[in-house]
């Protein structure tokens, strides 16, 4: 008996030799999409403890190491390519799944995917930019930064990629850069309607350059700070209110990311490890 227990022992060292455990990866829990958990992890951990060559995003039929059912997003991108790199690795992840599309093919395939959601989405953008009234180039104190630029303006190749409607109100992904050089050069990586007079009405604008990890912090900052201006808080009041509350959700995502289970690296890893799934209908 006591040899055959050895014996377990020996095998059972042997087997969990062949794998290690890897904590701190996760940062960011997006929800469900397509019944698949959509997590932002930290791109430098992965790279630095699990597979180098890590980027942009993974799933399971492309990582081994990438749980299943989970999609991973790097949160080195930006939020502006975060919506196309999801897209991607759905569509990568369903080929290579439900077909058995290898990798390389099923990865080309949602490269065309991108290229079809990008130009969808500048169509999309320079309709509405077509659609909107003048704006004003001043912020909520009326403070224009730019002298020599007329006091309205017509908006235009600012907006990059629509997200969504959140409690009524129109979030975009825009371009910081030709906002700040054009328009108010102090617009700090996010603004709503009631803090920026260039803002239309009923919008939430995303700086491009924001991490994707960051987005839904940007985004719950503005909506806060957004409903108690129109409650008739003052400016300086509402901002920092909204990023107190912004605090408790960052802190909240903290204890669930470091409540989600190791990963566990098995000792040989391919990027091309593309598997039919017999279940998948």
């Amino acid at each position: 008996m006591k040899k055959y227990l050895f014996i377990l022992l020996i095998f059972f060292t042997m087997s969990c030799s062949f794998h290690k455990k890897v904590d701190g990866v996760y940062r960011y829990y997006m929800g469900k999409v397509q019944n698949y958990d959509i997590w932002i992890v930290d791109g430098n951990q992965v790279r630095l403890k699990i597979f180098s060559s890590f980027l942009y995003g993974g799933n399971e039929q492309r990582y081994p190491f990438n749980p299943k059912g989970e999609i991973w997003i790097d949160n080195a991108i930006s939020c502006e390519e975060y919506y196309l790199t999801l897209a991607h690795e759905l569509n990568e992840r369903h080929l290579m799944a439900k077909f058995g599309w290898k990798y390389i093919t099923a990865h080309d395939s949602s490269l065309s995917l991108e290229q079809v959601i990008r130009h969808s989405n500048e169509e999309l953008c320079r309709a509405h930019e077509a659609s909107l009234k003048k704006v004003s180039v001043k912020d909520y104190s009326n403070v224009k930064e730019i002298k020599n630029i007329p006091d309205s303006i017509k908006i235009q190749n600012i907006y990059r990629v629509p997200v969504g409607v959140r409690d009524g109100v129109s979030v975009w992904i825009v371009d910081g850069y030709m906002i700040r050089k054009n328009i108010y050069p102090d617009f700090g990586f996010s603004g709503n309607d009631l803090s920026y007079h260039f803002i239309p009405d009923k919008e939430i604008w995303i700086d491009g350059q924001v991490s994707c990890d960051e987005t839904e912090y940007s985004i719950a900052t503005e909506l806060k700070e957004r409903n108690l201006l129109e409650k008739g808080k003052s400016y300086d009041d509402a901002y920092s209110d909204a990023i107190d509350s912004t605090l408790i959700r960052r802190e909240n995502m903290i204890k669930l990311a470091k409540s989600h289970f190791s990963i566990a690296v098995p000792d040989s890893i391919t990027m091309y490890a593309g598997t039919i799934d017999k279940n998948e209908k």
